[in-house]
């Protein structure tokens, strides 16, 4: 699956069961077969935390195929308990996880439009 914006485009690996969103990029690190996490969220205010991340992330909150939040460099949680991890909050339908840094590297900012290709 890609993802389109502005100019930039993203091999992205689509999420969809609670299995697969609750673990999201634990363990793992970006590789030439993808390049950011798309996740499938049902509509509404949605808290992300970056618990066992190896590496850190730009989280990109998109509702009505628009950019609603971004929150940048999220650094990686190790502490025993999730809830003492920092909470990355938006709105939104999906999410999207991109290597930290690639929101400012390509000037994505809140409001620009998401074109998704299956």
């Amino acid at each position: 699956m890609r993802v389109m914006i502005n100019d930039n485009f993203y091999n992205v690996k689509c999420l969809i069961s609670q299995k697969d969103i609750n673990s999201g990029m634990m363990g793992k690190k970006f590789n030439h077969n993808f390049d950011g996490l798309l996740f499938m969220m049902g509509e509404g205010t949605h808290n992300f935390w970056m618990k066992n991340c190896i590496t850190p992330l730009d989280i990109i909150f998109i509702k009505n195929d628009r950019i609603s939040k971004i929150h940048h460099d999220c650094k990686p949680c190790n502490e025993s308990d999730s809830n003492d991890c920092p909470r990355f909050k938006g709105d939104g339908n999906l999410v999207l996880e991109l290597p930290s840094g690639d929101c400012k590297k390509y000037n994505l900012s809140e409001g620009d439009e998401i074109l998704i290709k299956y």
